[in-house]
């Protein structure tokens, strides 16, 4: 029997306590069934939704698990039935494993997580549904387009839900893995369109000025501007408070999170209904992510281009990249490239 090298995760843990929460293995090559295609893995990122499932807030359906779901691999092997990929094609894998297929398969019961709910891309190789993996545009290398997996895809949803008009001003709360990305992407779509970046660290501020932020202020800081829609990308609670008093009236906060940490909840105390909510301001949750949402977005990354700012890792540093992205500062993406040393 073939065998990979993979980082597993074994059971819930606080990334406060443990360090290694991945333990280093080896298994068996998985096998494609019907309608599924074997991919080879050459890149895979780093995102905060593994720190969610480490710790529980969304927990794995099933132990012990591969995680990783910002995948950039070449197909290998097809499985019964699959006619539109060929061997040796280039293509990503994203969060969104498997689901029903409608508009709304993101919020379907029937949706499955790579990473999660089967095994990802913190492997030599992984299998994937064939409806569901995307080919990669030629202009990004392997390490590059790992993000737009999930960090630009699931930018790019949650810029649409912020129902922008060119010339809006936009507010981005957190500056790291999937903000990076929005920012160059607004600068394409809506190019009149002022951005306002709230970030808790100075550094993270300057990176967004020098990404082309129009500001870059604290995250408690008052936006020089009543802003039309915020994406928040933190796992905190205070910068939900802080963006809608920066809101304008009807504007719209748009929390890209699949979980919030319970660290500062009690933020939300501070909530007014005068002045944080009223004016019909809107709150919108983006949840999970459709294969149309990747389908779009990679060409358009493609046309910007985007250029993701990333810090490579090996394998065996997974652990690393974790407790960077936990308790470190963030500058772009951090992703997994198979062939470092």
């Amino acid at each position: 029997m073939d065998m990979m090298n993979a980082m597993v995760l074994p059971g819930i843990v606080s990334l406060d306590d443990c360090r290694t929460p991945l333990e280093f293995t080896s298994l068996p090559i998985p096998d494609p069934g019907a309608g599924q295609v074997l991919v080879k893995v050459l890149s895979c990122g780093v995102c905060h939704t593994e720190l969610d499932e480490i710790e529980g807030r969304t927990a794995p359906s099933q132990f012990p698990v591969v995680p990783g779901h910002e995948i950039v691999g070449r197909i290998v092997t097809l499985g019964a039935g699959v006619a539109q990929w060929t061997v040796g094609r280039r293509v990503g894998i994203g969060w969104i494993y498997a689901s029903s297929g409608t508009s709304q398969e993101n919020l379907s019961p029937e949706f499955r997580a790579t990473g999660r709910d089967v095994n990802g891309g913190y492997a030599e190789y992984m299998c994937a549904d064939a409806r569901y993996i995307f080919p990669i545009p030629e202009t990004f290398g392997d390490a590059e387009a790992a993000p737009l997996l999930c960090a630009g895809g699931i930018g790019y949803r949650a810029l649409r839900l912020a129902n922008l008009s060119d010339g809006d001003p936009l507010g981005l709360t957190g500056f790291g893995g999937s903000a990076h990305l929005v920012l160059q992407l607004v600068r394409h779509l809506y190019p009149r369109t002022k951005v306002y970046v709230f970030a808790r660290d100075q550094r993270s501020r300057q990176f967004a000025l020098e990404m082309g932020a129009h500001w870059a202020g604290a995250s408690e800081a008052t936006s020089p501007e009543p802003l039309q829609a915020i994406i928040d990308t933190t796992p905190a609670w205070k910068p939900i408070v802080e963006a809608l008093r920066n809101l304008r009236p009807a504007g719209r906060l748009v929390i890209n999170a699949i979980r919030k940490e319970d660290a500062d909840k009690q933020e939300l105390s501070r909530l007014s209904y005068h002045d944080h909510l009223w004016m019909e301001k809107e709150i919108k949750s983006v949840a999970n992510i459709t294969g149309n949402d990747l389908a779009e977005f990679l060409p358009i990354a493609a046309q910007i281009p985007i250029r993701p700012k990333v810090e490579t890792y090996t394998l065996r540093q997974a652990n690393q990249a974790l407790v960077e992205l936990k308790h470190g500062h963030v500058r772009g993406a951090k992703v997994i490239v198979m062939d470092q040393t």
